[in-house]
């Protein structure tokens, strides 16, 4: 009796041993240099909001850590509440896939500075975004020109100045549906689809949407741009 106690007594702590050093698929580490005091909290979108999945809470040391389990590459949030003072610099997107992750940045400019590794789709993204930046700047640009031409009312120069613009977001849907076809195997690829083209031409949603590898297209954004691309085709009959 008291050697099956002891047996008994063994395994409920080797039980309990293992469930503690069990860990998660997704770690993320990070420093947030000059902020003292604050909460950090990592998002998710879900149903078009933005739905807390960790609270970090800083005080003292600008470190922080968190760890969960992540189904599928996806796009997340660290916002940043800053508590006494207000600010529309609060909120790092970062693409999280499973493994481990480091996000860097200061408190003066939160978003800015930010350096993510650790994520092959984050390194996409952001070489997609420098792209994209581009076309986003011509685009203002060329705003402010019709602008000033509305103020002086010259026709000629609006008409010019907004096929001028239809050309930029034609270079930026031509590239976008490039950059998806390109990367295929990464979750990136859906995910500007759907949040950068999505009232694109169906055909190039579908081309982009036939090119994905099989592990791509039953991920998170394969399955969306699959039934978004359902939906439409219906809604268009």
């Amino acid at each position: 009796m008291h050697k099956s106690l002891v047996v008994l007594i063994s395994l409920i702590v080797l039980v309990s041993c293992s469930e503690k050093k069990e860990t998660k698929d997704f770690v993320l580490t990070g420093n947030i240099k000059g902020l003292k005091k604050g909460t950090l909290y990592i998002q998710r979108i879900k149903d078009t909001t933005l739905v807390a999945i960790d609270t970090i809470n800083i005080n003292g040391d600008s470190h922080f850590k968190t760890e969960f389990d992540l189904k599928s590459p996806e796009m997340l949030y660290l916002f940043l509440d800053r508590g006494v003072s207000n600010s529309l610099d609060n909120n790092i997107c970062f693409f999280a896939e499973k493994g481990n992750m480091n996000l860097e940045t200061s408190l003066d400019f939160f978003t800015a500075d930010a350096k993510i590794t650790g994520s092959k789709n984050q390194e996409l993204y952001d070489e997609y975004r420098k792209v994209v930046s581009r076309y986003t700047d011509q685009d203002l640009e060329l705003i402010q020109k019709k602008f000033t031409a509305f103020k002086a009312n010259k026709t000629e120069e609006i008409t010019k100045l907004e096929e001028e613009q239809k050309n930029i977001l034609k270079k930026k849907y031509l590239y976008t549906t490039n950059f998806a076809v390109n990367n295929a195997n990464y979750e990136v690829a859906p995910y500007v689809a759907l949040a950068e083209i999505y009232d694109i031409n169906l055909k190039y949603l579908d081309t982009i949407q036939k090119s994905l590898s099989p592990k791509v297209s039953k991920s998170l954004y394969g399955k969306k741009l699959n039934d978004f691309i359902t939906k439409r085709k219906r809604a268009e009959k």
